[in-house]
């Protein structure tokens, strides 16, 4: 299969990506159109948000457009048909492509809505351990704002416990014999430094991966006090606040854990602000969906 990125390879972890460029999590829920993504020329397709059982997310209306802005906001809800749905549709794929993966694949997980924050790590284990064969990397969702208090799991209180419950899961992969997977943390914008650096401090403690910055804004903020008030927004309102995050984040890393820089970007420079910024790859969401398809070869070209 022809890929449009494969002049420019990124070797992360023990994964060569054949270019920087990602579809984020949240485009593809189910893992349906995992073939067609990687065929637009994506060099990573992160599938999800996934939770362990299936289920329908917030009520109708729940996305809304704003093109002036370039900009969605959407209150999703985590709706997904499920962990073990997800998993027999990617182990078909798995085995139709065989050992020709086109590029690397990430799934990101998410806490079931009806399961308290104390029991979250149990729901994230139940996933990973039903997919951890059949993805590339797994990312954790902590920072949607469509689920009742899950951003709650940021702080100390219950982060650690999910990271080191999952770190348990992937050792006893690799006692198996299996390969460890990367485990990468997602965070959201509307973070201060005390919050980030406590955040950096615990992924970094718990000898996790790398950090995902960044996830929707509930900012409103003119000029876009306007805009829907429930729900993430994304796309263009996003791109300063989430460049601010990434450069944060890094400086808290001391470049100790790589970050995927996520938010606001549409076109070539804007890419470019994330990878001066230190990204090491990033990932589109809102900007695909207004500039369509021929965007990411000209993000590779460029």
């Amino acid at each position: 299969m022809y890929h449009p990125g494969s002049r420019a390879p990124v070797k992360l972890w023990d994964l060569e990506f054949p270019n920087p460029v990602g579809i984020a999590a949240g485009m593809d829920k189910d893992a349906l159109a995992v073939d067609g993504l990687f065929a637009l020329g994506f060099g990573c397709v992160e599938v999800g948000t996934v939770t362990p059982l299936p289920q329908p997310g917030n009520p109708k209306p729940r996305l809304f457009r704003y093109p002036q802005h370039h900009a969605v906001v959407n209150r999703m809800g985590f709706n997904n048909a499920g962990a073990e749905a997800m998993a027999q549709r990617l182990a078909r794929w798995r085995k139709q492509i065989g050992q020709r993966a086109p590029g690397i694949l990430g799934v990101n997980l998410g806490k079931q809505k009806t399961t308290p924050l104390e029991d979250a790590a149990g729901d994230y284990l139940k996933s990973f351990s039903l997919l951890a064969d059949l993805a590339d990397y797994v990312a954790v969702n902590i920072s949607s704002p469509n689920t009742p208090d899950l951003r709650k799991l940021q702080g100390s209180d219950y982060l650690g416990g999910i990271l080191r419950t999952l770190n348990q899961a992937n050792s006893e992969r690799v006692s198996s014999g299996k390969r460890k997977i990367p485990l990468l943390l997602k965070i959201a914008p509307d973070l201060d430094q005390e919050q980030i650096e406590e955040i950096v401090g615990t992924v970094i403690d718990c000898a996790w991966d790398g950090i995902i910055a960044t996830n929707t804004t509930i900012d409103r903020s003119p000029p876009y006090e306007n805009l829907e008030k429930q729900g993430g927004l994304s796309g263009q309102p996003l791109r300063e606040r989430s460049r601010q995050v990434l450069r944060q984040v890094l400086r808290a890393t001391g470049g100790k854990v790589p970050v995927i820089g996520v938010g606001g970007i549409e076109t070539a420079d804007q890419m470019k602000e994330k990878l001066d910024a230190g990204a090491a790859l990033i990932q589109v969401y809102t900007g695909f969906i207004y500039k369509g398809p021929g965007m990411v070869k000209g993000l590779i070209r460029a």
